[in-house]
């Protein structure tokens, strides 16, 4: 999925489709919907770790399905800020030792995993017609109130809700990051969480869908939607629909709900969230905000300065010099 715009036009281009006249009742009312304060376990691990308490936090998520997140504190008299981070599509949290270096700097890190991925979420939702391996087409054609994504945005929601209410946590310093999938929901946790203080997104998913399609298919993250149009409606009979549907769940609609600062890292060579729907989020976003851009950088692993630069603005530790 070769993006053929140029880096001039990206600079101002704001995504194919426009926002639906009811987006910003739709959200209010599906979190409206839900409870206060879900229900929950805070279990603590027993790990060996002087200055760092580990736990393994499950909630109730809509449908009933529960859900899993790797939280990490550092033992701290004051309140401890707190990173939410996001992982990839089809994957999972990272190993708790990858998220060490958060609480060294002296701030809790929770790692949610995706309902229905590869962690330890469950994901009970009932959804119909082709869904192949992916969860992107998931309901596009029953509705957005049935579209798997909208249940993971209430996750990504209720997770933060409920982790700020701990009495140890500091709810002014909250924050997000994540890539891929992760860098679209750190993107949808300031959006659904306007408290959270900065977000971080690299190469972010889920976003123009309308350009996707224009772009073509050499994109595993996206195959599923092209497959459904080629083997089940190949005269795209239903793509006005379709795209109706899923621009409740694309996130450059959500970007004028964003308040935080905001980071995002794109680069030119990616093939698999196209930069120009990465650009599309955000040249919509209102606050402040700054981008990264990596001319020779695909969908790629970040090199360790990109890393740096990363946990700098997290975190504030001048790794940068």
């Amino acid at each position: 999925m070769i993006d053929t715009m140029s880096l001039e036009v990206m600079q101002t281009y704001r995504g194919r489709q426009e926002i639906p006249a009811d987006f910003d009742s739709f959200w209010q009312s599906q979190l409206a919907a839900l409870p206060d304060c879900p229900d929950y376990e805070l279990l603590e691990k027993q790990v060996n770790l002087p200055g760092v308490s580990c736990k393994d936090l499950f909630f109730t998520g809509t449908n009933g399905s529960r859900i899993f997140a790797k939280c990490l504190f550092p033992q701290s008299e004051a309140a401890i800020p707190v990173l939410f981070y996001f992982h990839g599509y089809q994957g999972q949290g990272p190993d708790w030792s990858e998220l060490l270096k958060f609480t060294a700097a002296g701030f809790g890190v929770v790692a949610m995993d995706v309902r229905g991925q590869t962690g330890r979420s469950q994901d009970l939702g009932q959804f119909d017609g082709i869904t192949v391996k992916g969860q992107v087409i998931r309901g596009m054609l029953q509705g957005p109130d049935h579209l798997f994504y909208k249940d993971v945005y209430l996750d990504v929601y209720q997770l933060i809700h409920l982790v700020a209410g701990f009495e140890f946590v500091d709810d002014g310093r909250l924050m997000s990051y994540g890539g891929s999938q992760g860098g679209a929901l750190a993107l949808v946790a300031a959006a659904l969480y306007p408290k959270l203080s900065k977000a971080v997104s690299i190469y972010p998913f889920l976003s123009d869908f309308k350009r996707v399609l224009e772009l073509g298919n050499n994109s595993e993250a996206y195959d599923e939607l092209f497959r459904y149009f080629k083997y089940k409606d190949p005269f795209h009979k239903t793509e006005e629909e379709v795209l109706r549907n899923l621009s409740y769940i694309d996130i450059k609609n959500l970007a004028h709900f964003i308040q935080c600062p905001v980071a995002m890292i794109t680069g030119l060579e990616d093939a698999v969230c196209p930069p120009s729907t990465q650009f599309a989020v955000y040249n919509r976003l209102e606050g402040e905000k700054e981008m990264a851009i990596l001319p020779d950088y695909g969908h790629d692993a970040m090199n360790v300065q990109v890393n740096d630069y990363v946990f700098d603005y997290l975190v504030g530790t001048n790794f940068l010099g």
